[in-house]
């Protein structure tokens, strides 16, 4: 029998838990199993899983089709390196060119979203020389690798640059953020000023090479970009001539709706990144995808990057099953219907708790933003606060834990992303848990 309490002593004490100060890192709750879109302690108890774990595991838990084709794949083949290539290569590629936005098919496979992100870094600026300046935005994260931390806006940057782990030549535009805009605008009087002024940085900073966005924001608000937005920002970039790069590791995969959340815009980037939900999760992939006119460069200029797992056959024989399993689960309209059914729970939810600020997402990729005044707009705590001090949204979190549903808590908001297999009964089973925890908030909230 599994002896729970003795394996978690053996993490906490000899384990770094991720982005927290390691006093928290005393009792995290153990898993035991997961299946469909519930996780299970050791205790046997269920948790609901409204977040897809980190926005990643979105065809659920323990899908047997996936879990099948990756054990086949473990008794073939499960490694070689990266200058041989096999079968489970070519099924991976040849799942990807049905699914990809169209130009977009030449593959780098490494094991995550910030190794998809540094390659796309390394490739633009070999690519662009002698243009080396990537334009990001605020409200942001690309991962924690070196080059993509500097991507990286929100505050986990901060300490990165502490410890002396960031490049030079990233420069920060202004975010997509209607409820909060950074000009004080309004739209559609405000003429769209975030992207006018990424023109205007472009013209003043010089050499820059790339603009390099998530279509729809994840970790840092799932912020939708109005209808004009990404027409006028491949516009802007034609113009001036930048490549723009999109970043999908969080928005694609059909979180939004679609294969990749830029097709809401019918826009074309020139390199897209992704990783999470093209394995959904069950093994570590990352892919940067360019098109062929960026990697005929490479055919005399030497591609200054590598991986040992890069094109791991056991890693990427999992993207071909997983890719026909969002085409079967979206053929049956379930993902479609429920999207909908979940937005109207959450703004009926809004309307009955005074401290939800915003509602804000498309598809399964959804914000609550709680404020302690709807009037002013107040937060309850900052950017700064994040690892300084309690955080409201974290006791709101660990209370919904205790009754039963995950939902991860950034500094201002709740992320609601469940797996695209939850039905109606599963969201009404998240929104009456978060209906009872926001009452939190409500009592501190300032009444005007």
């Amino acid at each position: 029998m599994v002896n729970f309490e003795k394996n978690m002593r053996l993490i906490v004490e000899h384990t770094y838990g991720t982005w927290r100060a390691q006093k928290g890192w005393k009792e995290p709750l153990c898993i035991s199993k997961a299946k469909g879109v519930y996780l299970y302690d050791q205790r046997g108890r269920p948790y609901l899983d409204f977040s897809s774990q980190l926005m990643c595991s979105n065809l659920g838990h323990g899908n047997e089709v996936i879990v099948d084709a990756i054990c086949k794949q473990a008794r073939e083949i499960s490694y070689i390196s990266p200058g041989f290539v096999c079968e489970a290569t070519a099924r991976a590629v040849e799942a990807l060119l049905d699914i990809m936005p169209e130009g977009l098919n030449r593959f780098f496979f490494s094991t995550s979203g910030t190794e998809a992100n540094e390659a796309a870094i390394k490739i633009v600026r070999q690519y662009m020389a002698p243009k080396y300046k990537i334009i990001s935005r605020y409200h942001s994260y690309h991962g924690a690798t070196a080059t993509s931390i500097s991507l990286t806006g929100d505050p986990r940057r901060w300490y990165a640059e502490r410890a002396r782990c960031t490049v030079p030549g990233v420069v920060f535009a202004p975010d997509t953020y209607c409820y909060r805009c950074p000009f004080g605008l309004t739209y559609p009087e405000c003429n769209i000023q975030c992207v006018e002024y990424v023109d205007y940085m472009i013209k003043e900073e010089g050499n820059v090479a790339a603009v390099f966005v998530e279509p729809v924001v994840g970790t840092n608000g799932k912020l939708v970009p109005p209808k004009e937005y990404f027409p006028r920002l491949r516009k802007i970039c034609d113009e001036n001539g930048v490549l723009l790069i999109v970043d999908e590791v969080m928005s694609g995969w059909y979180r939004t709706g679609k294969w990749w959340a830029i097709d809401n815009w019918d826009v074309k980037p020139d390199i897209l990144t992704t990783a999470k939900g093209c394995t959904s999760a069950y093994t570590p992939v990352g892919i940067t995808v360019t098109t062929k006119k960026i990697k005929d460069y490479f055919e005399e200029e030497v591609m200054c990057h590598g991986h040992t797992y890069s094109m791991h056959p056991l890693a990427i024989s999992a993207i071909p099953p997983v890719i026909e399993e969002y085409k079967r689960l979206v053929a049956t309209g379930l993902p479609q219907r429920v999207s909908k059914y979940l937005e109207k729970k959450l703004h009926e939810l809004m309307n009955r708790h005074e401290c939800i600020g915003d509602v804000r997402g498309m598809g399964h990729f959804w914000a609550i933003e709680i404020v302690k005044n709807r009037k002013t707009k107040e937060p309850f705590n900052t950017k700064a606060d994040k690892f300084q001090k309690p955080l409201i949204t974290d006791k709101i979190s660990s209370e919904a834990l205790k009754r039963g549903l995950y939902i991860v808590s950034w500094y201002d908001h709740f992320t609601v992303a469940p797996p695209l297999i939850i039905t109606e009964e599963e969201v009404d089973e998240g929104i009456q848990i978060l209906d009872e925890v926001l009452k939190i908030a409500d009592r501190e909230v300032e009444v005007v």
